[in-house]
């Protein structure tokens, strides 16, 4: 009667990694229970999780091809283009959220265009745009642009709603650090930079003023949602952005932090799904409206038998 917080399944958003071929369902070893899933199988996956309560999904894609302009990210056939379109068959219910970088579909692996060694924000901006169009056209209700280019929020912004989109939500990834904890979610999108790193765009982990910067930089360009990434190494972070702001904040638990806890699990040092519930708790105590996590429907199946 008196708990504080408490964990309800529309918190969720659930990740899905997407990849060619046909009956494609490859575990990725160090995501135990994520899988790379083909878009035929992306449907069943999506159509299994929305019975089981989840109302949410974010989808990143594995293209065929990699290119130094990322031509598969805003193909009108690429592979998040492709999986959206047959999601919203399969199980018109369910909101669609895209991921809207660059990463995943460049040969040289980093979220913007390359010159030299040099990731050129300026130029990045186009492209992104690209994207969040060609994704809100493939039936997308959210764009999710992660790329943190400078500027990246009000270009989407303004191409969206000259493409006719006005209604196309956007969540930024507006404080994104440059984390230790994204080992592997490269793996699973396969998208490691091909030289240096992403520090150059992406967040100082020591850095919090600069977070309160960034996520009022991105609610006045446009952002609706305003996203902090990690979630619980940063949960001071999460809290000072929703007390400043107004906009919803969500909050991803990323692969590293899924991977931490399945790997002690899998030792027996810690119960599962105690550990699971409590980190999801701390996120949203922090102040988070929305969490992304791999455990999703692990969670709302544990709230269930709780209840």
């Amino acid at each position: 009667m008196v708990r504080e917080t408490r964990l309800t399944r529309d918190d969720f958003v659930l990740p899905l990694f997407v990849c060619p071929g046909d009956g494609v369902r490859r575990e990725i070893s160090s995501m135990p229970g994520v899988f790379n899933l083909s878009i035929d199988e992306t449907t069943k996956e999506v159509a299994a999780a929305y019975d089981a309560g989840v109302r949410s999904v974010i989808l990143f894609g594995l293209p065929e091809s990699k290119d130094e302009l990322a031509s598969g990210a805003y193909a009108e056939d690429g592979i998040v283009q492709r999986a959206i379109r047959a999601i919203r068959q399969s199980t018109p219910g369910v909101l669609i959220m895209a991921d809207t970088c660059l990463c995943e579909y460049t040969s040289h692996g980093h979220c913007g265009v390359v010159r030299g060694h040099e990731v050129l924000n300026d130029e990045s901006l186009e492209l992104l745009a690209q994207t969040a169009v060609s994704q809100a056209a493939a039936g997308a209700d959210l764009v999710a642009p992660s790329a943190m280019m400078d500027g990246q929020v009000i270009s989407i912004r303004q191409a969206l709603d000259s493409a006719g989109f006005e209604n196309v939500a956007i969540m930024s990834y507006a404080v994104k650090y440059a984390s230790g904890l994204y080992g592997p979610f490269r793996e699973a999108a396969q998208s490691a930079p091909e030289f240096g790193d992403r520090r150059g765009y992406q967040m100082d982990p020591p850095n919090v003023r600069e977070a309160v910067r960034e996520a009022v930089i991105d609610a006045a360009e446009g952002a609706d949602i305003l996203m902090v990434k990690p979630a619980t190494l940063y949960l001071d972070v999460l809290r000072l952005v929703r007390e400043r702001l107004e906009l919803p904040t969500a909050a991803y638990h990323v692969s590293g932090e899924y991977a931490l806890i399945k790997a002690a699990a899998q030792k027996g040092w810690i119960d599962e799904q105690r550990v699971m519930l409590e980190t999801l708790t701390s996120i949203k105590r922090a102040g988070a409206d929305i969490i992304l996590t791999y455990y999703a429907r692990e969670a709302i199946r544990a709230l269930e038998q709780i209840r």
